[in-house]
């Protein structure tokens, strides 16, 4: 007996097809909403508290409605007078949000702290409408110098660039000039250089030990391989605290290389070894070890065994047949490992700060003052802003470089 086919729905099929995406999409999303609170979010803060600045808006809310209409070379209006009275009187009551604001002015123009405070106290002594009929001129002479309002002018838009320009040893004068900022004021840009240095180096040290290093385990096998990984590995198992400190006992003047060179003869005193860029460099460099030895060795495992023997078969030396056959095909992987390298070595800030001396600090120290010592979340975003920008310049350069290999991998 034959049994009749039965064909399918259109409806049925439509079904199915939107109960599959509804199924892909509930799979995703929790890993959308995980990047979205954990990394979108927390960027655009960053972001946002970088070039967006309200506190002298919000703490002198009259005083930034008034002299917006201020042109800056006339002479200033008793109205915005009137409204940095009012902001004082109001002041009183808001401190918090008062205070902001005069800490943002005086870091702009030292001297603001001092100023509106006295003027917070005349307004404070008298009496009622009395407040309102004080001159300021009288209350302080530095009112009548026009510095002192352009940089309110200047500090009430939200929008600013004080904080890319401090990250970068600059700022924009009362006239809207950017100059340099004074000797010893800031030291921001040596600070970022030295990160960029010292991170530049680890990253040379990691490859020529890195390098050489995946090419023996490679090459190894058995347990001499497990043994090699494991070594690489334990590094990535241990609290990075417990890794820096370690550095501080090994390399100090009694320490485990001090007391073994002076018993064998090699050396009379103690080298100084820690605190300084010696003991940075090299407690760097095996802290991020890992992160060289593990793509560059994923690499050559993915490279056929057969072709250095090839090359040696043709007539190639071992040197010509490592540069011309071996090191085209694990190229890739360097550059993926100095890119790990360099990217984790710009942030650091434990080992720096345990290992090396007041000259070897890093940026990341900088950004944990600005965020945790005076709170100035603004100086702090910005200095995390030109870390990101460089990551994303090591990211761009890193997918030109993969494009062009790829292709002459082709």
């Amino acid at each position: 007996m034959a049994v009749p086919l039965v064909e399918s729905s259109p409806g049925w099929l439509a079904r199915l097809n939107r109960d599959g995406k509804l199924r892909a999409v509930a799979l995703v999303l929790p890993l959308a909403v995980f990047l979205f609170v954990f990394f979108a979010l927390p960027l655009f803060n960053v972001l946002k508290a970088a070039v967006v600045n309200d506190a002298v808006k919000v703490g002198l809310p009259q005083t930034s409605k008034a002299i917006s209409k201020w042109d800056g070379k006339s002479g200033v209006s008793p109205v915005i007078e009137q409204a940095v009275l009012k902001d004082a009187a109001w002041g009183s009551d808001n401190q918090d949000k008062f205070g902001d604001a005069v800490r943002q002015l005086n870091a702009d123009l030292p001297g603001f702290r001092s100023l509106m405070a006295k003027t917070q106290r005349a307004v404070s002594n008298a009496e009622g409408s009395d407040a309102l009929s004080l001159k300021l001129m009288e209350i302080d002479p530095r009112w009548s110098d026009s510095t002192y309002w352009l940089t309110i002018k200047r500090d009430s838009h939200v929008l600013t660039d004080n904080n890319l320009l401090a990250a970068v040893d600059m700022h924009r004068t009362a006239t809207g000039d950017v100059e340099s900022l004074p000797d010893g004021t800031s030291a921001n840009r040596l600070i970022i250089s030295r990160t960029f240095l010292v991170s530049f180096l680890v990253t040379l040290l990691c490859v020529a030990i890195g390098v050489p290093y995946a090419l023996i385990a490679a090459k190894a096998t058995g347990w001499r391989r497990h043994l090699m990984l494991t070594m690489v590995l334990i590094p990535l198992w241990t609290s990075l605290l417990v890794r820096s400190a370690a550095w501080v006992v090994i390399l100090q003047d009694h320490g485990v290389v001090n007391d073994t060179l002076v018993a064998i003869g090699a050396i009379a005193h103690p080298l100084q070894l820690i605190y300084n860029r010696t003991g940075v460099l090299l407690a760097m460099s095996q802290v991020l070890l890992p992160f060289m030895v593990l793509p560059v060795y994923s690499a050559i495992q993915a490279v056929p065994k057969n072709l250095m023997p090839a090359a040696s078969s043709l007539g190639a030396k071992p040197l010509t047949a490592f540069t011309k056959v071996l090191l085209p095909l694990i190229f890739s992987g360097i550059v993926s490992g100095a890119l790990l390298v360099f990217m984790s070595a710009i942030g650091y800030y434990i080992t720096p700060t345990l290992v090396g001396g007041a000259g070897d600090q890093m940026i990341s120290s900088v950004i944990a003052f600005y965020a945790t010592g005076t709170a100035d979340w603004g100086r702090a975003a910005a200095l995390g802003l030109i870390l990101l920008c460089a990551t994303l310049v090591l990211y761009v350069a890193y997918a030109r470089v993969s494009k062009s290999n790829a292709l002459m991998g082709d």
